[in-house]
């Protein structure tokens, strides 16, 4: 596998050091994207290394999905020799992303002073669940606590899944979902620091993936600020959402007129959708139960094939959900090149490349992961 010739940063060198999943993502994100990436790693591998779920012989698939394309250097930073490696490392890259926790960094030659005294055009990244700066600086936080200090945690489950099982307690999102966020935030703060570099020199920039994660909730701070503290009984389309049909189920969103038009239309017209009364849309959220008490009378005896053929034929914003397997094996999904055959270790396995495109073409990745220091370089104390 070779690095994609539209890759817009093959220029780069970011050297990364990943506790935890935000750093990661966010050096495979600029990876994915051209640049080379160093993970600097203690002489037991990264803690990613031993992160479920696994595949065979004990190989990390979460490690393998974000450090694929990755090159790993052996360097020990509480000894001299292994702050000497860093140190010659990062005077030849333009970022540096560091999940450090902040009580530990000035021993290792980390905190944000002495990276800027030693590597002034660095571009100097901090992520952590709660930031490097102010009271909970040095809080601990697995993504759990990152998504229920957003607020996230609070609102799920919700719409259909708060109807199946009123008595559940709240939840949060499957998997790495408030440290993926703050990986995406940090991957646009080194972007936007290194834009600016040219101007300013280099810059620390300061990630909390709880402040990333708060901000996908936006709607619910919106409310808030009109009075309304948003719940997860009430967090739901008025009518929509996830719709239960006859062999699997869709998504309906409907936000124009033209929108329930064509909803109207998939539904045959039926006598209740013709009360003038709901060509109003805030009717139609008063309405909401009842539209979609209909709706889903209507879906639950038809399959979803048809229902997403016919509906976005009639402009009507629908799609099907997809179990991990039909989502890797569908054409769409091949056309834009989102999966890439990588060699992790275990075995071949299909791997998301990128969740974007340059110039209409698909991304590559350089390789699968890294064996622990298969990029050692040798550097004298």
């Amino acid at each position: 596998m070779t690095a994609s010739t539209n890759a817009p940063l093959a220029s780069l060198r970011i050297v990364v050091i990943a506790r935890g999943v935000a750093a990661a993502y966010a050096a495979r994100l600029l990876g994915t994207m051209g640049a080379e990436v160093l993970l600097v790693e203690p002489p037991q591998g990264s803690a990613l290394r031993r992160q479920p779920p696994f595949l065979k012989d004990g190989v990390s698939a979460l490690f393998a999905y974000l450090s694929a394309g990755f090159r790993s250097q052996v360097a020990e930073l509480d000894t001299q020799q292994g702050r000497a490696t860093l140190g010659a490392l990062l005077s030849q890259a333009d970022i540096l992303i560091d999940d450090t926790p902040v009580a530990e960094r000035q021993a290792l030659g980390l905190d944000e002073a002495a990276v800027a005294q030693s590597h002034p055009d660095l571009v100097h990244v901090s992520v952590l669940p709660f930031g490097a700066h102010g009271p909970k600086a040095e809080w601990k936080g697995e993504d759990i606590q990152v998504q229920h200090a957003s607020g996230e945690g609070y609102l799920l489950p919700n719409g259909l899944a708060v109807e199946m099982f009123p008595d559940r307690a709240p939840l949060k999102v499957h998997g790495h979902f408030g440290a993926m966020q703050g990986g995406i935030a940090a991957a646009l703060g080194a972007l936007s620091a290194l834009w600016a570099r040219p101007e300013v020199g280099g810059q620390f920039v300061d990630v909390a993936s709880q402040d990333a994660t708060l901000a996908v909730g936006a709607f619910a701070i919106q409310r808030l600020g009109d009075g309304s503290i948003e719940h997860r009984v009430e967090r739901s389309f008025r009518y929509g959402g996830v719709i239960p049909c006859a062999d699997g189920y869709v998504e309906l969103l409907t936000l124009e007129q033209r929108q329930w038009h064509g909803l109207v239309e998939l539904l045959g017209k039926p006598a209740w959708s013709q009360d003038p009364a709901l060509e109003d849309s805030l009717e139609r959220s008063r309405q909401g139960p009842m539209i979609n008490g209909h709706i889903r009378e209507w879906a639950a005896v038809r399959k979803v094939e048809d229902i997403v053929r016919e509906g976005q034929a009639l402009s009507v914003p629908l799609a099907k959900y997809y179990t991990p397997a039909e989502v890797v094996r569908d054409p769409h999904e091949k056309v834009r090149g989102l999966f890439q055959p990588v060699e992790t270790g275990a075995g071949v396995f299909d791997m998301l490349v990128s969740p974007f495109q340059f110039d209409g073409a698909a991304l590559e990745l350089r390789s699968g992961p890294p064996a622990l220091g298969e990029h050692n370089i040798a550097v004298e104390a």
